[in-house]
């Protein structure tokens, strides 16, 4: 078996990937209030999630971190594959983020005290993007000549 992720790219895969499924598996269990609190915040961002009942808005959510953050953490999974989760993950939550006025100080992209939780999510989207830019193996490599 060939472990399809290079040493240098463990550390940020495995941090972000347990912290995502972690994350995920916390909503997987949520409690009602929970799910109306997390699905009133992501409505006011996307109101296209208004009509989708808390609890199974919840579970969507849930189930969502928990397949981003088992990708991060199969080494089988590629970094490209990896990166593309991780990134339309954490662009979904800067989105939420961006769309939301009152997680940002006025005519700023700087948080608020509400928005510092979603705002430190830009460092999942570097990791992300580092891991999409990886050059990864090509098929048809040559031997190095010395």
């Amino acid at each position: 078996m060939r472990w399809r992720i290079k040493a240098r790219n463990v550390p940020g895969r495995v941090a972000t990937g347990a912290y995502i499924a972690h994350a995920g598996y916390e909503k997987w269990h949520g409690t009602p209030e929970r799910a109306a609190g997390v699905h009133t915040m992501a409505s006011g961002a996307f109101p296209v999630l208004e009509p989708i009942p808390s609890a199974a808005f919840l579970k969507v959510l849930a189930a969502g971190e928990l397949a981003t953050g088992g990708l991060l953490l199969n080494p089988l999974t590629s970094n490209r594959v990896a990166g593309l989760a991780l990134t339309g993950f954490a662009g979904s939550l800067l989105a939420m983020y961006w769309r939301t006025p009152t997680m940002r100080k006025p005519g700023s992209v700087w948080p608020t005290p509400a928005g510092m939780a979603v705002s430190k999510d830009v460092w999942m989207l570097g990791i992300g993007l580092g891991l999409l830019a990886d050059p990864g193996r090509r098929a048809t490599s040559r031997p190095r000549r010395r």
